[in-house]
């Protein structure tokens, strides 16, 4: 993985919430590892619209938290 794949955030979308959780806790798990990695930043998950989310390292979310965030 190059060190910018390492920043993309990962976008979750689904029609039954039994998918969206399931997908959306993968990302989540995908993206503390890489916090893991790194030890520098925390996770955002951003609410985009109704079954739509996006997870990401953030600057903004200290190391060793997950923020949730509503953009819509």
């Amino acid at each position: 993985m190059n060190e910018n794949s390492h920043d993309r955030p990962l976008t979750i979308t689904a029609n039954s919430r039994v998918v969206l959780e399931r997908e959306l806790n993968h990302a989540v798990e995908l993206t503390r590892e890489k916090a893991m990695s790194e030890g520098l930043r925390g996770i955002l998950v951003t609410h985009e619209a109704p079954g739509r989310f996006t997870v990401a390292l953030h600057d903004d979310v200290p190391f060793g938290l997950t923020r949730e965030k509503q953009a819509w």
